[in-house]
């Protein structure tokens, strides 16, 4: 089984304005292909005509039973309407997670104005995904995308699930200690490459994140994702393949530590 938690529906070319179900079936094909048997859609930290809102994706996903949504929010422009319906979602089992963007959007994951978020986020037991790392745009600021910012977050708020998304990647030693660190913090593999893994990118990450699994135990901590459509799912699957690792921890990472941090019900697939 494999899950994927970590894809995409926006359009990044923005050459043509493409249809949420043209986006939509699209990820559901190449799921098919890859056997990935379910996969979580982030909405975006922003909303426009390439980027869906939260409640269009829902509605969208509706009926599709291999598909959950994790809510984007963005730091900047986030109202009470805007909770208000995230908690709504909540209520009616409707998103998996919340997404935030630190580093595309200026600001620190223990910033007060968050903590609203990260209490409805500890009540509902559902997890908050952080960016963290490189940043896809050339316009965003890394400074605030550092994992180890994250370290704030987990102890201020011991109830709260995090993940880290695309394992802090360059930083990836220092996403390592905050995982080890703090038991209710995870991180996801995705992002690590725009397409396809070349074979030398491939041979590097793979030392990295089996250093990574070596310093930080049992890798209960860790999810698999690729970033869909921003990286390949193919190339990921394989890149998983390569690692020096026993099948049962490999599963851990493919789809059962996601399957009980997300509560997804494997049994609907």
């Amino acid at each position: 089984m494999i899950i994927d938690v970590h894809t995409h529906i926006n359009n990044y070319h923005e050459d043509r304005v493409v249809s949420l179900e043209e986006c939509l079936n699209l990820l559901t094909e190449t799921m098919q292909e890859n056997k990935v048997d379910y996969s979580l859609v982030l909405s975006s930290y922003k909303v426009n005509e390439h980027r869906p809102s939260t409640k269009k994706v829902v509605e969208a996903i509706s009926g599709r039973d291999n598909l959950g949504v994790v809510a984007g929010i963005s730091y900047l422009n986030y109202t009470h309407r805007d909770l208000k319906e995230i908690s709504e979602f909540l209520d009616e089992g409707l998103i998996k997670g919340l997404k935030l963007y630190p580093g595309y959007e200026p600001f620190y994951p223990n910033d007060k104005r968050l903590q609203v978020v990260y209490d409805m986020a500890a009540e509902y037991g559902v997890p908050v995904m952080f960016h963290s790392g490189d940043t896809y745009s050339p316009t965003g600021r890394i400074k605030y995308s550092h994992p180890i910012h994250i370290d704030d977050v987990a102890v201020d708020f011991p109830e709260l699930k995090i993940v880290i998304c695309h394992v802090g990647n360059p930083w990836i030693k220092d996403c390592m200690e905050v995982v080890y660190k703090n038991k209710n913090v995870y991180s996801d593999i995705s992002g690590l490459v725009l397409g396809d893994f070349s074979y030398k990118f491939e041979k590097f990450m793979k030392k990295e994140l089996e250093e990574m699994i070596t310093y930080a135990g049992n890798p209960q901590y860790l999810l698999y994702g690729t970033d869909w459509p921003i990286s390949n799912m193919h190339s990921y699957l394989n890149f998983m393949k390569q690692l020096d690792l026993p099948d049962e921890k490999k599963e851990l990472i493919l789809w059962k530590n996601a399957a009980d941090l997300f509560k997804i019900d494997v049994s609907k697939f």
